[in-house]
């Protein structure tokens, strides 16, 4: 029974790194005392090591410890017996090539899907979605594969930005991108906006926070979905 926090993003405008979330985290990790965490997406190219220790002030606050996942030798092990699991933001292409390279994926659903309490922020939940395909991130690395966890189905559209009225930039919306996605793929992609996210609970999937999502689907008109819908995944 799946029990999920999926996040657009970790930090909102104005606040501290996690801190709009915490009161969600504490329920989610309400039974855990250590938290394992993901650091492998690196945001701003920053170490391992540097990015867990960010994550440990900000858990300290709710009295949770944190371990990173490269501090084990065996990988899955450490998923297997995780109390609960963190991915934080950063690129999602070296997140997912990681997860590959370290033959983790498939170890990481099933476990997500077995309870495990998990928390995804920006490419920590996208990578929730059926591919990663709907990222923002450039490429900056080759994974062997676009394919992610699947927990959701549909993609995610993190950080999601509405075209600003009257702009003279020029450059593609994200609406835009993913009009091209739904080109050549079918896959629905909730476009989630900053300061949203995803309860996952079971098969039960709910949109929180105070903003609407956009929802795109092939060769139909996106359409708006407000705070507290329900989505049901099977």
């Amino acid at each position: 029974m799946k029990n999920m926090i999926i996040a657009s993003t970790s930090t909102v405008y104005g606040s501290d790194y996690l801190a709009y979330l915490l009161p969600e985290i504490s329920l989610l990790f309400k039974d855990a005392d250590t938290v394992l965490f993901i650091p492998y997406a690196r945001p701003s190219g920053i170490s391992y090591d540097e990015y867990t220790r960010i994550v440990k002030n900000a858990f300290a606050k709710i009295s949770k410890k944190v371990v990173g996942i490269h501090q084990f030798d065996n990988p899955k092990e450490a998923l297997e017996n995780a109390k609960a699991i963190f991915t934080g933001g950063g690129n999602t292409f070296e997140l997912v090539n990681q997860l590959y390279k370290n033959d983790i994926l498939v170890v990481l659903k099933k476990v997500l899907e077995n309870g495990t309490p998990y928390l995804g922020t920006s490419a920590g939940g996208n990578i929730c979605g059926v591919s990663m395909m709907t990222t923002n991130d450039m490429p900056i690395v080759y994974p062997p594969s676009f394919e992610t966890l699947g927990c959701l189905p549909f993609n995610l559209n993190a950080h999601f930005i509405d075209a600003v009225q009257n702009s003279t930039h020029m450059g593609e919306t994200r609406e835009t991108r993913i009009k091209e996605f739904h080109v050549f793929n079918n896959t629905p992609v909730m476009g989630l906006r900053e300061g949203s996210w995803l309860k996952v609970t079971g098969n039960s999937i709910t949109l929180k926070g105070n903003l609407t999502a956009r929802w795109f689907v092939p060769n139909k008109t996106p359409i708006e979905i407000e705070s507290e819908s329900e989505f049901l995944s099977q």
